[in-house]
C-alpha cells in the first residue's frame, strides 16, 4: 500500500503549493496603505455628512471625513477653487469621491502598488457605475477648471494647488467633453466608466444608502472571485481534474503482480498530454 499513498501525497502537496502560491486573500474587507487610511476598517460612529454611509465599517477616522467637507482641505492643501468657486452641485461629487477613497473597505481587487512619496497604494481602473459618472459630468459641466488630470502638473509653490502657467480655465465640458473622460481622465484613470448600472453587483456605487446595505461589498466579492481564478496558470485546472482522475483510477487498480506497481497511469498519460494540448476541450477550459 504504500506505493499506493506516495503519489497521492505527491499530488496533494503539488496542489497545495500551487493554491498556496496563486491565491489571493488580501482582496475583501481592505484598506490602502496610504496618507491618510487606518491600517484596518472598522466602525466609525462619528463620521461626518457624506461619509456616514461607511460608518459601519470605514478606512477613514472621523477627523478625515471632516477634513474632505472643506473646500481647501488640509489633508493635501488641495481646493476645488482654483478656477473660481466651484458650484455646489458639482462640489457634493467631489466629496463623495473623497470619501470613497479615504473611507470604502471595498476596493481591494483594484489596489495596486505605486512608489509615491505620500501614498504606497492606490486603485486603478475601479469599475464606476454609469448612473454615478452620468450624474457627476452632468452636475459639474458649468463649474471651471485648467486641468483634465488633477493628479500632477499643478503649482504647489502657493502651498496649494494652483492652475499651471499656460494653462487657462474653461468649463469642465471644455476638458472633460464626455462622462468617461471625466471619470477616467481625472484621477488617473483610478475609476473606468462601467457599463453595468448601480444595483447590479458589478460596479462600485459612489451613493448608496447605508440602510440598505453597502453594496459594494458584492461587487467586491464578485470581482476578487474572478481575480483569484485568473491568478491560476494556464491550463492548471484541467491539469488537476486529470491528475485527480488517475490517482482514484490508480489507487483503485490492484498491482498486476506482487510487489509489482499497476501500469495504469502510464496508459492515461498521454491522454492527459493530449488534454492539455488542446486546452481542456471537454468544458473546463480557464477561459470559461
Amino acid at each position: 500500500m504504500p506505493w499506493k499513498l506516495t503519489p497521492l501525497l505527491l499530488f496533494l502537496g503539488w496542489m497545495t503549493s500551487v493554491c498556496n502560491a496563486r491565491t489571493r486573500t488580501d482582496l475583501l474587507n481592505v484598506c490602502m496603505d496610504a496618507k491618510h487610511h487606518k491600517a484596518e476598517p472598522g466602525p466609525e460612529d462619528k463620521l461626518h455628512n457624506q461619509c456616514t454611509p461607511w460608518k459601519k465599517n470605514a478606512c477613514c477616522s472621523a477627523r478625515v471625513s471632516q477634513e474632505l467637507h472643506k473646500d481647501t482641505s488640509s489633508l493635501y492643501n488641495f481646493t476645488w477653487d482654483h478656477c473660481g468657486k466651484m458650484e455646489p452641485a458639482c462640489q457634493r461629487h467631489f466629496i463623495q469621491d473623497n470619501c470613497l477613497y479615504e473611507c470604502s473597505p471595498n476596493l481591494g481587487p483594484w489596489i495596486q502598488e505605486v512608489n509615491q512619496k505620500w501614498r504606497k497604494e492606490r486603485f486603478l481602473n475601479v469599475p464606476l457605475c454609469k448612473e454615478d459618472c452620468q450624474s457627476w459630468w452632468e452636475d459639474c459641466r458649468t463649474s471651471h477648471t485648467c486641468k483634465s488630470n488633477w493628479h500632477r502638473g499643478w503649482d504647489w509653490t502657493s502651498g496649494s494647488n494652483k492652475c499651471p502657467n499656460g494653462t487657462t480655465c474653461r468649463t469642465f465640458e471644455a476638458y472633460f467633453p464626455t462622462p468617461a473622460a471625466l471619470c477616467e481622465g481625472l484621477w488617473s484613470h483610478s475609476y473606468k466608466l462601467s457599463n453595468y448600472s448601480r444595483g447590479s453587483g458589478r460596479c462600485i456605487q459612489m451613493w448608496f444608502d447605508p440602510a440598505l446595505g453597502n453594496p459594494n461589498e458584492e461587487v467586491a466579492r464578485f470581482y476578487a472571485s474572478a481575480l483569484t481564478a485568473e491568478a491560476w496558470p494556464q491550463g492548471i485546472r484541467p491539469l488537476s481534474l486529470c491528475l485527480a482522475l488517475m490517482l482514484s483510477l490508480w489507487l483503485s487498480s490492484p498491482p498486476t503482480n506482487e510487489g509489482a506497481i499497476s501500469t495504469l497511469p502510464f496508459i492515461i498519460h498521454p491522454f492527459v498530454i493530449q488534454f492539455l494540448l488542446q486546452g481542456g476541450a471537454w468544458g473546463f477550459s480557464d477561459s470559461q
